[in-house]
This record gives C-alpha cells, sequence and structure tokens, in this order.
C-alpha cells in the first residue's frame, strides 16, 4: 500500500490580504516535502463558493505549482468536474494535457460531477444532467488525446473534425480516475476501467465489499481509454505524533474542525428533489461527529491519527480491505500549526512508511503504479 496526500485548501475567516496565499504557501511546502519523503501523489480538488470549507477553484494552477516544485511526486486533478456548465471537454483535454507535460508526465487526471447545491446551482447546471455528462465526457476525453483529430456529435457537445492539441506526455495518456461519494460510483468505474477515487470515510466491511465489487467488475470493463487503471484510493486524515495522546487529541481537533466546516455544505440531495445523487455523500456521518467545532472525541476506528504504532495498526486494516494507496488530508482551516504539520509528515515517513514498503515492493513488481 502506498500513501498520498490531498488537498481541499480550505481558508478560514477573517480572510485579510494574506489568508489565501498562506495557505496555498503552506500547502506548496507541505507538498516538497511530501516529494522528498516518498509519498507518491498530491490530490488537489476542484471547489467553487465554498467558504472556508475549500478555496481550490483553479486546482491546475495549484497543482503546476507543485509539479516545478517536485522531482517525483505525481499531481492528481482531483477532480475534473465534468458538468459543461463548468467546464468544457476540450479545454479539459488541453489543460490536462499541457500539465502532463510541464510535469514530466506525473498526472493523474480524476473525473466526477461536483455534490454540492451551492456549486451546481452556482453555475446553474441540472442535478439530473451531471451523471450523463460525466459519462459523455470520460469516454471523449481520451480519445482526444489518442487520435491525431478528433469529432463529435453528443447530447452535451459536438465538435467538427480537429486536433486536440496538445497531447499528454504519457502514452497513450494519464491514468483516469473518478471521485467515489455516491453508492455504485465504484461500479460505474470498474465498468468503464478507471480508478476509484474513495473521497468519503467509510467502514473496512463497506471499503471491502466495495473493493472486491470493484475488482470483480473491472476485469470485464469496456474501457473508456487505451488501458485499464485498476486502482482503489482511499482517503484519510493524518497527524502523527510521539506521544499518543497528543497525537489523537490534535488530529481530533483538526478532523472536528473539517467536520464542522463539511456539515455546513448544501448537498444537491438535500436542497433539489433530485434521483441523480442516491446520498448526501459524506456529510450523514460527518453531522453526527460535528456538533462543536471545538468537540474531542476518540479517534473513530481507521483514522490515522495517535502515534506511528496506532497509525500501522489502523493502515493494515485498510490494507487488509485490499486499499492501494490512502491520500491523507494534513489540515483542516490551518487549525494545526505549519511546523507540527510537517513534523507529522517527517515521522510518519521515518515510523510508518518502513512498515508497507513490502507491499509497495510487491506491487511495483506486479507493475502497479
Amino acid at each position: 500500500m502506498k500513501f498520498g496526500i490531498f488537498y481541499e485548501l480550505s481558508v478560514p475567516r477573517p480572510w485579510d490580504q494574506e489568508a489565501e496565499r498562506k495557505v496555498y504557501m503552506n500547502a506548496l511546502e507541505q507538498v516538497r516535502l511530501a516529494d522528498e519523503l516518498g509519498f507518491d501523489q498530491v490530490w488537489a480538488v476542484e471547489h467553487h463558493f465554498l467558504e472556508e470549507y475549500s478555496h481550490c477553484s483553479a486546482p491546475e494552477l495549484f497543482l503546476t505549482a507543485c509539479a516545478m516544485q517536485t522531482k517525483n511526486i505525481h499531481v492528481g486533478h482531483g477532480i475534473v468536474i465534468c458538468v459543461p456548465e463548468f467546464n468544457h471537454p476540450i479545454r479539459i483535454a488541453e489543460r490536462a494535457a499541457v500539465l502532463d507535460i510541464l510535469s514530466g508526465g506525473r498526472l493523474e487526471f480524476g473525473t466526477g460531477r461536483s455534490a454540492t447545491w451551492t456549486e451546481l446551482g452556482g453555475f446553474r447546471a441540472n442535478p439530473d444532467e451531471t451523471k450523463k455528462s460525466w459519462d459523455e465526457f470520460v469516454h471523449c476525453i481520451p480519445k482526444m488525446w489518442m487520435q491525431e483529430r478528433f469529432s463529435y456529435e453528443g447530447r452535451y457537445f459536438s465538435m467538427p473534425s480537429r486536433a486536440v492539441l496538445p497531447k499528454p506526455y504519457q502514452k497513450p495518456h494519464p491514468p483516469m480516475w473518478v471521485a467515489v461519494t455516491s453508492p455504485g460510483t465504484e461500479l460505474d468505474a470498474g465498468d468503464r476501467g478507471i480508478g476509484s477515487l474513495g473521497v468519503t470515510f467509510t467502514s473496512f466491511a463497506e471499503q471491502e465489499a466495495k473493493v472486491k465489487e470493484y475488482r470483480r467488475r473491472i476485469q470485464n470493463c469496456n474501457p473508456v481509454g487505451g488501458f485499464v487503471n485498476n486502482q482503489v484510493n482511499t482517503v484519510n486524515f493524518l497527524y502523527c505524533h510521539e506521544d499518543s495522546e497528543t497525537g489523537t487529541k490534535t488530529g481530533m481537533r483538526m478532523i472536528q474542525y473539517f467536520n464542522y466546516l463539511a456539515a455546513q455544505l448544501d448537498m444537491a440531495k438535500e436542497a433539489v428533489p433530485t434521483k441523480s445523487y442516491p446520498s448526501a455523500g459524506l456529510l450523514p456521518s460527518l453531522r453526527r461527529q460535528a456538533s462543536s467545532p471545538g468537540e474531542q472525541a476518540k479517534a473513530p476506528e481507521g483514522i490515522a491519527v495517535g502515534n506511528p504504532s496506532h497509525l500501522i495498526s489502523e493502515l493494515r486494516k485498510w490494507e487488509t480491505c485490499g486499499v492501494d494507496r490512502v491520500n491523507f488530508l494534513l489540515n483542516a482551516a490551518e487549525i494545526i500549526p505549519q511546523e507540527q504539520v510537517l513534523n507529522s509528515l517527517r515521522l510518519f515517513a521515518k515510523e510508518v512508511m518502513p512498515a508497507f514498503a513490502d507491499s509497495h515492493a510487491r506491487a511495483a513488481a506486479g507493475g502497479g503504479r
């Protein structure tokens, strides 16, 4: 099992001139260190209008900065919103190809459709259409990359024959993923031969069942691209400290604040009558945990906060579920001082990563990234 980092870029009020820049600069410093320490992916979301929770509306720019300041870590565009009111598919293909070129072939291409009414309504997108437009986009974008010229007549966009330029550095194209929040999206990923990018906090039993079905479906998939990306990522929190009590207390303070911010989002399922979003995603569990941003609680099972031995024990459970990679949120609204975040990364790399080196080597020998 491998490890990556994951960014929402949450910016707490008050928003003075330096507030957003500080968050971005802190994140870039963390990414540089993560690259040196051996983390293999950094993901950045695309969100719009989500005050405090996420100020990451142009992830391709943040990820370009990450690529320019690192050597090995892969940059995960996670996710590009594949809804025409947000992004035209030609522009998605072009921007992603440039990022892949500038990073020297380190792009991981994540797709999705947004889940909040704040965003969907802000762009005047119809929530009943987003799953269909996503499907159309993920079938077309890899063809734009692989074919010298591409033409298309579809429901959500059409184009005459044109050369979509530039082409990605990776051949035939970067690995493709889809964000998994709604139930069944992991099945969509498997059927299309793309990676499952889990961004909800599930139980071990639920995760294991999802991974098993994903692996079954992907064996008989009809891939949308030039190859099958058979990988499962999940998301977690990370705060590693030598002292178990300090690690748990600080980590839970971060988690509670994240939950507090996330629980205030207006999800599409709750705001408008639509069958396209069968659940409220990660919010129900978060709201149960977020009675107040300052409340302390015991770390839930599977969450990577505490001392190194505890983290190894919890992460072993995710490995047993069949997860290929855990991506970590390192902070929430800068509630943890920057030097403590960096020290947490250093300790994790020193004490926890070596425990998973054998499985990492086995995956590399088997051809998996």
